[in-house]
């Protein structure tokens, strides 16, 4: 049961980049502006936002096997909508259906395992899922770079469909009902809340790269949703059956792995970002040799995701996480001197050391949070795990893009134009842009690396409760 989710929450994340190499071809094919096509992963990730808050109350209106068998069709729909779209709404219609199951499916796995898993065994499952959440993201790129390389954009959704009819099937025979089902009643206004308020962040620090800070859409996207969100937190607190549980934030235990997994995701998804761009716009590498630079970083916190999990179980989480988060402290230093003769070995390897460090911290600290959790708070907790997850990613992205844009475009400014060519002013102008987002992430990896050791030695032993 637990593989075949694990299976169906892979294919979700894996679709949130797997476009990203893409969308040059597709702007050519439907004749359509960089503002357009950016849509097709700003959509997929803004659903994904809506729905996985929502996740919480359908895990206890719906059974579990009902649930992912109809988030796997959402998504086998959405995903051959897209594969034949004729035009570029359908393709985006495509990403929202596609999004739309794929938001449900990994809270759902995560509150599955905290339900059936003791907590002594949580670490190792919880690893297995750590492969969903930074493999996924971290191939995308790296198999659309090699299917474009050959074929159009289309076969990155063909490939797909045969998986899902067969993790369908699967989950006809082997998805079991091991959730309990209180049917909470449907509260409309918290749903519409949670909705804009998290779809208004999310959309505000997504586009604040691309638009700038200045914006009116995205200062008005997210001064709008960090006040509708208020007052979605404080319907929540006063409802009997809350549609998202916010007192989980009574565990202090949870809160700070909440803080060190949002700077981590943070960290992983900034590189991710960060050294493809480097290596395209400024080396004039290719985008299947970025993905190849990326691989064996995925690989390494796919193969250690498991591991750690179970080094979890028999030292917990402050073990692992001190010497990883002291590792990422490291090597996000070692990205702050890059230079247009940094070779691709060196790429390669530096961010293949990093994953690994991340892959100490990232899914044991967040599995230590949730053992607090009492068992009628699992669906809650995960779905705020993986809500703030999603909501640091954006926000993180959209703070390493800034801090690359006005770095660089006050170093340009600063140079003296007579002395050296545009070309050369631009290329130091990028340099400069790069490292200094990278000295911002090593900023934030020193951060969590001090958290880390406020982490509890032992996950034996619960944390008592505290107020608000």
């Amino acid at each position: 049961m637990f593989t075949v989710m694990l299976l169906g929450a892979f294919m979700g994340i894996l679709n949130e980049t797997l476009l990203s190499t893409a969308l040059p071809t597709i702007m050519m094919e439907f004749d359509i502006s960089e503002n357009k096509v950016q849509w097709l992963t700003t959509v997929f990730l803004l659903t994904n936002g809506v729905m996985i808050p929502v996740t919480a109350f359908l895990i206890e209106r719906f059974t579990s096997r009902k649930l992912f068998l109809t988030a796997l069709g959402l998504f086998g729909i959405g995903t051959l909508l897209a594969a034949f779209s004729y035009s570029f709404p359908l393709l985006l219609v495509g990403r929202v259906i596609q999004a739309a199951g794929s938001g449900i499916m990994l809270p759902l796995m995560m509150t599955v395992i905290l339900v059936v898993i003791p907590k002594d065994r949580r670490g190792r499952m919880m690893g297995w899922a750590g492969i969903v959440i930074s493999f996924g993201p971290a191939i995308g790129p790296t198999l659309s770079g090699f299917l474009l390389e050959y074929y159009s954009w289309r076969p990155l959704f063909y490939v797909v469909l045969p998986i899902v009819a067969i993790v369908i099937l699967l989950a006809f025979k082997y998805v079991k009902n091991v959730t309990t089902i209180t049917k909470p009643k449907i509260d409309i206004v918290s749903i519409l809340l949670s909705s804009l308020g998290f779809g208004g962040l999310l959309y505000g620090f997504s586009s604040a790269g691309e638009k700038g800070w200045s914006s009116w859409i995205v200062l008005g996207c997210i001064i709008a949703g960090f006040i509708i969100l208020v007052w979605f937190i404080r319907r929540q607190l006063h409802l009997k059956q809350p549609l998202l549980q916010f007192r989980v934030f009574h565990y202090k235990t949870f809160t700070l792995s909440l803080a060190i997994t949002m700077i981590v995701i943070v960290s992983m998804i900034g590189a991710e970002t960060l050294l493809p761009l480097y290596m395209q716009n400024l080396r004039g590498f290719t985008p299947l040799e970025s993905g190849l630079m990326l691989l064996p970083g995925a690989i390494v916190m796919g193969v250690m995701s498991p591991v750690t999990g179970t080094l979890f179980d028999r030292w917990g989480a402050r073990r692992l996480a001190i010497p990883g988060l002291l590792i990422v402290v490291v090597t996000s230093f070692l990205f702050t001197s890059l230079t247009m003769e940094t070779s691709f070995l060196y790429l390669c390897l530096i961010y293949a050391l990093r994953m690994f460090g991340l892959s100490l911290a990232m899914m044991p600290v967040m599995t230590n949070g949730l053992n607090q959790l009492p068992t009628k708070w699992s669906a809650h907790g995960s779905a705020m795990a993986n809500t703030f997850q999603q909501v640091s990613g954006s926000i993180g992205t959209a703070f390493l893009i800034t801090v690359l844009t006005v770095s660089s475009t006050g170093y340009a400014r600063g140079a003296n134009n007579y002395e050296h060519s545009i070309d050369q002013v631009q290329q130091s102008a990028l340099l400069q842009g790069y490292n200094n987002a990278f000295w911002f992430a090593s900023t934030l990896a020193i951060v969590a690396f001090v958290l880390s050791f406020f982490i509890k030695g032992s996950m034996k032993n619960r944390n008592k409760v505290v107020g608000l």
